[in-house]
C-alpha cells in the first residue's frame, strides 16, 4: 500500500484547510493541462485500492436518484416508482431525491451492492477522480477527500507533481 494511503483519514482530516484551498485555487487553472493527469492517477488509486474493503461512500452519503435512475431501479426491484420512492428516497434541499438514511439501503453487509447492475448515475461515476468534475466541484471534492480514499490519493498526488 503507498505511504498517502496509510491514515489516510486522520491526514485528510489534518489537511482540510490545505485541501480546500489547493481545489479552489486548481479550478482556476483548468486549462493548463491538469486534468490529463487524472486518469493515470485514477488508476494508480484503484491499484490499491478496493472499494469492497470501505464502502465509505455508500456508508456515509447518498447518491442522486434521477427520474431515469428512479424508473430502472424502480423496474428491478419490482415496484411502482411512488412506492420505490416512498420506502428509500427523500428529497434533499438541492431538490434531488437521496436514500432517506446512511448506510445506504442496498448495501450488503459484505460492502456489495444489491442493485448494482441498475445503481444511480452518480454511484458509477463516483468518486470522479477519472473526470472534470473533480476540479469543476473543488467543494465536493474536498468533502470527497475525507470520505474516499481514491480522492485523497489523487488528490496528494496532483499536489506533489505540481509542487503545491
Amino acid at each position: 500500500m503507498s505511504k498517502i494511503l496509510e491514515d489516510w483519514q486522520q491526514k485528510a482530516r489534518d489537511k482540510q484547510k490545505e485541501n480546500k484551498q489547493f481545489l479552489t485555487k486548481l479550478q482556476t487553472r483548468r486549462g493548463k493541462g491538469v486534468e490529463k493527469l487524472l486518469p493515470a492517477l485514477h488508476e494508480e488509486a484503484f491499484e490499491q485500492i478496493d472499494c469492497l474493503q470501505c464502502g465509505n461512500c455508500c456508508k456515509s452519503i447518498s447518491p442522486r436518484f434521477k427520474a431515469p435512475d428512479i424508473r430502472r431501479i424502480a423496474k428491478y426491484l419490482g415496484m411502482k416508482e411512488g412506492e420505490f420512492i416512498e420506502t428509500y428516497l427523500r428529497v434533499d434541499s438541492d431538490e434531488d431525491y437521496v436514500v432517506k438514511f446512511t448506510p445506504c439501503p442496498f448495501l450488503g453487509s459484505d460492502n456489495y451492492c444489491s442493485i448494482y447492475d441498475v445503481r444511480p448515475g452518480d454511484c458509477g461515476n463516483y468518486p470522479y477522480t477519472d473526470s472534470y468534475d473533480f476540479f469543476k466541484r473543488p467543494k465536493i471534492t474536498y468533502e470527497n477527500s475525507t470520505i474516499c480514499p481514491a480522492v485523497f490519493y489523487v488528490l496528494e498526488k496532483i499536489k506533489a507533481k505540481m509542487d503545491l
